[in-house]
């Protein structure tokens, strides 16, 4: 019996956890263009609304602070206005409703930072186009304080700096398109707490950090198209994520029950997705092509051999004892066209609570309140050992097509088609109890992540332990790796 077989024979035979499964599937979004096409809503002004003119600049701020909670604002066609100085803004109250007749555009004229800002709940923004502002780094245009359950529907948010969005709680993003923004298409952050419940689907999301914030600021993590900062349950699914200048989808620091399914994920600078010290995930019935190829290309010719993927795992994995739907990463289904690599699941040995080598400054997984307590000597022992570590365990990878041509991928250097699972050499800091090949050893082969069923297309290589092992498809299916059982190979038959 292979170590595969053996793993699911345990998991059928035990109860020990009772962990829910993915949510149930919902009517499919199919994936395609959404800016330019959006459909004419909103033509006259519905009973009741209170119709903004504009012609005259700041007429929406004004009668936004006149009228009471619940109105309906209603924007003609032409170019709204607001007050000409960097604070002009809208304040909405809860329950406001802003309906854009078809033209309708609120422009900051490069000079506002932030269109609807603080913290109403319930606004809703329908049918809007919003652009030219200049929001700081890391703030964002549309709900610029986070409040809570926002809806924003079938609207354009375009060539602002910063982020077009930032998210709160219980947000619904809808049928928009958000493109070409400095930073981020949207930032799902908020410094006082973390945010729930996101919806985010059937909306076109391209062109983000026209800025080129990573070159700007080297190190910072702060570009691509969606970047998601402690959110607990996001579903991300049937969007057209595309041509960002950085990852597509950013989900980084102690995220947790993500489903992302049934989008088109393509020609991304960077990867389609990067999982980053997070929690639970299922990915499924997405379709990827090209992305990485720039972010690859780049790093391959500065003589880097590491594995750069078109999905990227960074110390993230399932957890039982995190509530979420699912308790695996958990990837399937998917289709994976001439990106630079495929998957690396990859743990950094030298990245835990209270490490210096934690970019993700002040943070510590969830499983440990104190981060205090992630130090020497009370790290060797257990329960902290283990439980000051965001671990890639629990990684399941199957039923994927895997298709790879260097030739289309722009691929000349024989650092691409590659689908890893790996560490480094732990070092530092010197009280670490991860030092030399502890977690190498954990990840590839006692933390429970699994290749198996997948199907490959092209020259596909496999990297296992650390980035100098590389292995052909035979050598990964066989001992000590025991990968991918009832994998083929182009076209040939699984060997099971």
């Amino acid at each position: 019996m292979s170590r595969m077989n053996s793993i699911l024979a345990i998991v059928l035979l035990a109860t020990v956890v009772v962990v829910p499964g993915p949510a149930a599937a919902v009517d499919t979004v199919t994936p395609g263009p959404v800016c330019d096409h959006q459909p004419a809503l909103n033509v006259t002004a519905p009973a009741g609304a209170v119709s903004v003119d504009a012609a005259v600049p700041g007429d929406l701020y004004h009668k936004s602070q006149e009228s009471p909670p619940g109105t309906t604002f209603w924007l003609p066609p032409g170019k709204h206005t607001l007050a000409a100085d960097p604070f002009g803004q809208v304040i909405p109250k809860d329950g406001d409703v802003y309906l854009g007749a078809p033209g309708a555009v609120l422009d900051g004229q490069g000079i506002n930072r932030a269109a609807f800002t603080q913290q109403a709940k319930d606004v809703v923004i329908r049918g809007l186009t919003i652009q030219n502002f200049v929001a700081p780094q890391d703030q964002g245009v549309v709900n610029h304080d986070s409040g809570a359950h926002w809806i924003i529907e079938n609207t354009t948010v375009q060539n602002n700096s910063g982020a077009g969005l930032m998210a709160g709680a219980r947000q619904e993003v809808r049928h928009s398109c958000l493109r070409n923004n400095g930073q981020y298409g949207m930032n799902a952050y908020r410094s006082d707490s973390g945010i729930t419940a996101l919806i985010i689907e059937g909306n076109e999301i391209s062109g983000n950090n026209t800025d080129d914030w990573e070159t700007r600021s080297p190190g910072c993590g702060c570009s691509g198209g969606i970047k998601f900062w402690v959110v607990d349950k996001a579903d991300v699914r049937g969007n057209w994520i595309h041509h960002n200048h950085g990852a597509g989808l950013w989900a980084d620091t102690d995220n947790n029950d993500f489903l992302v399914e049934n989008n088109l994920i393509e020609d991304n600078d960077a990867e389609a997705l990067f999982y980053e010290i997070s929690y639970n995930l299922v990915f499924r019935d997405n379709v990827l092509r090209r992305n990485s190829l720039v972010a690859g290309k780049r790093r391959s010719d500065r003589g880097d051999n590491f594995p750069v993927a078109s999905v990227y795992l960074s110390e993230s994995g399932g957890e039982p004892r995190v509530p979420a739907r699912t308790h695996l990463i958990d990837i399937y289904d998917n289709t994976f066209e001439d990106n630079w690599s495929g998957i690396t699941a990859w743990e950094n040995a030298d990245r835990f609570c209270n490490s210096p080598a934690n970019t993700s400054i002040n943070t510590c997984t969830k499983l440990v309140t104190d981060r205090t307590q992630c130090s020497a000597p009370g790290i060797e022992d257990e329960p902290l050992y283990d439980d000051c570590r965001w671990k890639t365990q629990l990684v399941e990878v199957h039923d994927n097509t895997f298709r790879f041509d260097p030739v289309r991928a722009g691929c000349t250097n024989g650092m691409c088609g590659k689908m890893a699972l790996l560490s480094n050499y732990g070092t530092y800091p010197s009280w670490s109890p991860y030092k030399g090949t502890v977690v190498q050893d954990a990840i590839t082969h006692d933390q429970d992540n699994y290749w198996f069923s997948n199907s490959y297309y092209g020259p596909w290589m496999f990297v296992a332990g650390d980035t100098s092992r590389i292995l052909t498809a035979d050598q990964w299916q066989s001992t000590p790796w025991d990968q991918d059982n009832c994998a083929s190979f182009d076209d040939v038959m699984p060997r099971c």
